[in-house]
């Protein structure tokens, strides 16, 4: 399925690559089915990161998982990198910024707000995404936003205020609002400037851009790990902190990237990034059932806003 005309931020090409046989190939062609399981592993991932918290510091989580994604991402597309590479070189600027933005940045504080705020308001705090993106298209490349779209959003941004507000005005009157808040506020607002930029990416297959993303991220990442050593932060994983390890770099970091650089292929980011606002529906479930996290009525009014804004930005005028 290819971007409508009124999707914020379409690609502007889109690579030619043919899909795989089978089930398989029905899945990476499916954006909606895509975005969905990525959301899944996201909201999880939201959960793994209160988890991981005294178990595995963040730099090394952030640094290592990289590492294990570049190592298989490597092997499985070596020959597609060499191939690719006339096209890849004079965008080694784009990949530099993409990777780090994305990815590093985006981890590092995720797992630093996870020390002091809760999965679940991580989650919804996380569904400002699609506000940020669209806002982002319209600004940097002057996409049309159907009306709905802007009321949907504004939905939805009023699901995150009450999130960070805890049900109560008074606390942002106060500016009391959680540290932990805040960081993952600022690491939505980068992952949704990387999802921007991702119209701008190179004609190359997903595998290979991924690959190349995942390169610049273990190189920011061992950067950031040697200014935690050096600070005296590190500190060797548990065994607990090994199997979040093992969770994030395959599901967040491997598989849901690449089922989100492909659903943006097929739709553009603009659209792709309203399901973001599924996240919290995952993340408050596995926080309730794996951590033990209580739902407030805040979050359930929180909830209710984001996902009607998802519903009320998808709707087409005929």
């Amino acid at each position: 399925m290819s971007a409508s005309a009124s999707s914020p931020a379409a690609p502007s090409a889109k690579p030619s690559a043919k899909s795989p046989a089978g089930p398989v190939g029905w899945l990476y062609d499916n954006p909606y089915l895509l975005l969905i399981l990525t959301m899944a592993m996201w909201g999880g991932h939201s959960v793994v990161s209160r988890l991981a918290v005294g178990e595995i510091s963040p730099a090394t989580l952030t640094c290592l998982r990289w590492l294990i994604v570049c190592s298989f991402m490597l092997t499985l597309s070596w020959r597609g990198l060499r191939e690719h590479w006339p096209v890849l070189r004079p965008r080694l600027g784009y990949f530099a910024l993409m990777g780090p933005l994305g990815f590093t940045s985006y981890n590092m504080l995720l797992y630093w707000s996870a020390h002091t705020t809760t999965a679940i308001n991580i989650s919804i705090i996380n569904a400002a995404m699609p506000a940020m993106i669209f806002a982002g298209a319209f600004f940097a490349f002057r996409q049309r936003v159907l009306p709905l779209q802007w009321l949907g959003l504004l939905v939805s941004i009023a699901g995150v205020v009450i999130t960070a507000a805890k049900g109560d005005p008074a606390t942002l009157l106060s500016l009391s609002v959680n540290q932990g808040d805040i960081l993952i506020l600022i690491a939505t607002i980068l992952y949704a400037g990387y999802s921007v930029l991702l119209r701008k990416r190179p004609a190359v297959p997903s595998p290979v851009f991924f690959t190349m993303l995942a390169l610049t991220a273990a190189v920011a990442s061992v950067a950031v790990l040697g200014v935690e050593v050096a600070a005296g932060g590190f500190f060797w994983p548990t065994w607990k902190g090994w199997l979040a390890l093992a969770f994030v770099a395959v599901f967040p970091s491997l598989l849901s990237q690449i089922f989100f650089i492909r659903a943006v292929e097929l739709i553009g980011p603009g659209r792709a990034g309203l399901f973001t606002n599924l996240m919290p529906l995952f993340g408050a479930g596995f926080a309730m059932l794996f951590i033990g996290e209580v739902l407030s009525p805040y979050h359930v009014v929180a909830l209710v806003l984001v996902i009607g804004g998802i519903l009320l930005a998808e709707l087409r005028r005929r």
